[in-house]
C-alpha cells in the first residue's frame, strides 16, 4: 500500500495533508512515505544556509547605527528569541503531541492543526509571500556579488578611481539559468548535500570578512566609534539617525528568520530520535553558529571602518586589496545564495505541485513521472512536465521580478545604507 501510495502521489513534495496509516517499515515511515534519513548535521546545515546570508557582511553597517552597546546587545537578544519561538515551532510537528502525533509536513500544515480557520490562509500568504520575496532577494545579491568579481578586476587592472560599469542583468540571467537546472531536484529531502556546500560557503566568506577586519584593525589607522553609534550633526541628520536604527535593528532581526522553512527541515529528520529533540539541537547549534559569526563580524568590522561601515564591505569596496581573495569571497557569496534560493524555493514549490496534484489526480501532465537515463548519474532521473514546466516559469519570472527591482536596490546602496536582503 505504501509503495502505491508513493507512486500515485508522486513523491514530489510534502503535501499540506496527509493521512498516516499507522504503518512504518525498513524502507517506510509511520505515514507510509519513503523513510527520511535527515540527522542532526543536515538539518544545523539547513539552518546556517537559510539563516547567514550574504547580510552578515552588512551587520557592521548596523552595528554603526546602533553602537557598542546597542548593537551587541539587540543581535544576543534576537538569537535568543529566535531560538526560543524554534524550540516551541519544533513541538508543533506533530499534533496532538511533539513525539507520537500526526506529522505536519508544512507551516501552513502547522497552522491548520493548531489554529485552524482564517488563520491557515493568512499564514500561508505571509509565509509563501516571504518566501517569494526572499527568491527575489537572492537573486538580486548574487549578481551584485558577481558584478563586484568583475568590478574587483578593473579595479585592480585599471585603479581604485576608475569608473568601472558592469551590467547586472547578465549574471541576473545566468544565475537564474543554475536555478533551472537545480529547482528539478524534486523535493526539500535531496537537498542536504547543496545546504552542507552553502554552509561551508557562508563561513568561507564569512571567515575572509572577518580576517580582512581583523586586519585593518592591526594595520593601524583612525576610525571614529562610540557607544550609541553614528553622531547626530556630524555623521547623520536627527531624522536620519532615527530612521538608520529602525533600519539597524530590522536589519538585524531578519538576519535570523527561518521560521517559514523550519518544520519543512524537520520533516527530513528521521523518525529516531524524536523529531522533536533533534530539531532543537540543530537550532541551538546553527543559531549558536550564526550568532557567533555575527558578534564577530558586526564587531569586528565596526571597529576596523567605524562609523562610516558601508553596507557590504565586500561587494561595497571597503575593501580593495587581496583583489583574489576579495574575488574568491564574492564566488562563495554566489555559491551560498544559489543553495539558499533553493533552501526557500523548495517549500513553495512543493506546496503549488501537491495542491494541483491533489486537485487534479487523474491528470497525466500533473501527477506522471517520466524516467530517463543519464549516463553520467549512473542510473535514470524521474521528470515530471508539470514540474519541469512550473518551475521553470517561477525562476524566470522571479529573475525579471529582480531586474525590475534592481533600480531601488541600486538607489539603496547609493544612500548608504544596505538594500533589506539575507
Amino acid at each position: 500500500m505504501a509503495k502505491e501510495y508513493q507512486k500515485n502521489s508522486m513523491y514530489i513534495a510534502q503535501p499540506m495533508e496527509s493521512l498516516e496509516t499507522g504503518h512504518s517499515s525498513k524502507s517506510f515511515d509511520d505515514d507510509g512515505r519513503v523513510k527520511r534519513t535527515g540527522t542532526m548535521l543536515t538539518a544545523s546545515a539547513h539552518i546556517i544556509t537559510a539563516v547567514i546570508g550574504s547580510g552578515v557582511l552588512s551587520l557592521a553597517w548596523a552595528i554603526a547605527q546602533l553602537g557598542w552597546v546597542a548593537g551587541p546587545a539587540v543581535l544576543l537578544a534576537f538569537s535568543f528569541i529566535t531560538y526560543f519561538t524554534s524550540t516551541l515551532l519544533a513541538d508543533s510537528y506533530r499534533c496532538p503531541g511533539p513525539v507520537h502525533g500526526t506529522r505536519n509536513y508544512t507551516y501552513m500544515g502547522v497552522v491548520r492543526s493548531h489554529l485552524g480557520g482564517l488563520k491557515v490562509q493568512l499564514c500561508g500568504l505571509a509565509q509563501y509571500g516571504n518566501l517569494v520575496g526572499v527568491t527575489i532577494g537572492y537573486t538580486i545579491t548574487a549578481s551584485i556579488s558577481m558584478v563586484a568579481v568583475k568590478r574587483s578586476n578593473c579595479f585592480h587592472k585599471n585603479g581604485h578611481h576608475v569608473k568601472c560599469s558592469i551590467s547586472n542583468y547578465p549574471f541576473m540571467a545566468i544565475f537564474a539559468g543554475i536555478q533551472i537546472i537545480l529547482s528539478q531536484i524534486p523535493n526539500f529531502h535531496e537537498l542536504s548535500w547543496l545546504s552542507i556546500v552553502a554552509a561551508v560557503m557562508s563561513f568561507a566568506y564569512s571567515s575572509i570578512g572577518l580576517g580582512l577586519s581583523i586586519a585593518k584593525v592591526a594595520g593601524g589607522g583612525h576610525v571614529r566609534t562610540s557607544l550609541t553609534g553614528t553622531t547626530v550633526g556630524v555623521d547623520v541628520s536627527g531624522p536620519d539617525k532615527v530612521w538608520r536604527s529602525f533600519q539597524a535593528i530590522g536589519d538585524i532581526a531578519f538576519a535570523y528568520a527561518y521560521s517559514t522553512v523550519l518544520i519543512e527541515i524537520q520533516d527530513t529528520l528521521k523518525s529516531q530520535p524524536a523529531e522533536n529533540k533533534v530539531m532543537k539541537k540543530a537550532s541551538f547549534v546553527g543559531v549558536t553558529t550564526t550568532t557567533i559569526f555575527y558578534v564577530l563580524c558586526g564587531c569586528v568590522g565596526y571597529a576596523a571602518f567605524g562609523n562610516n561601515a558601508p553596507g557590504n564591505f565586500l561587494t561595497g569596496f571597503g575593501f580593495y586589496e587581496p583583489f583574489w581573495l576579495i574575488d574568491f569571497a564574492n564566488v562563495c557569496i554566489a555559491v551560498h545564495l544559489i543553495g539558499a534560493y533553493q533552501v526557500f524555493a523548495q517549500p513553495l514549490f512543493g506546496f503549488v505541485e501537491s495542491h494541483y496534484s491533489q486537485k487534479y489526480p487523474d491528470n497525466k501532465f500533473i501527477t506522471t513521472e517520466h524516467a530517463v537515463n543519464i549516463p553520467l548519474l549512473c542510473g535514470s532521473y524521474k521528470i515530471n512536465f508539470f514540474r519541469l514546466v512550473w518551475r521553470t516559469a517561477y525562476v524566470v519570472v522571479t529573475a525579471l521580478v529582480a531586474m525590475i527591482f534592481h533600480s531601488s536596490t541600486t538607489s539603496w546602496a547609493s544612500s548608504g545604507r544596505p538594500p533589506s536582503t539575507p
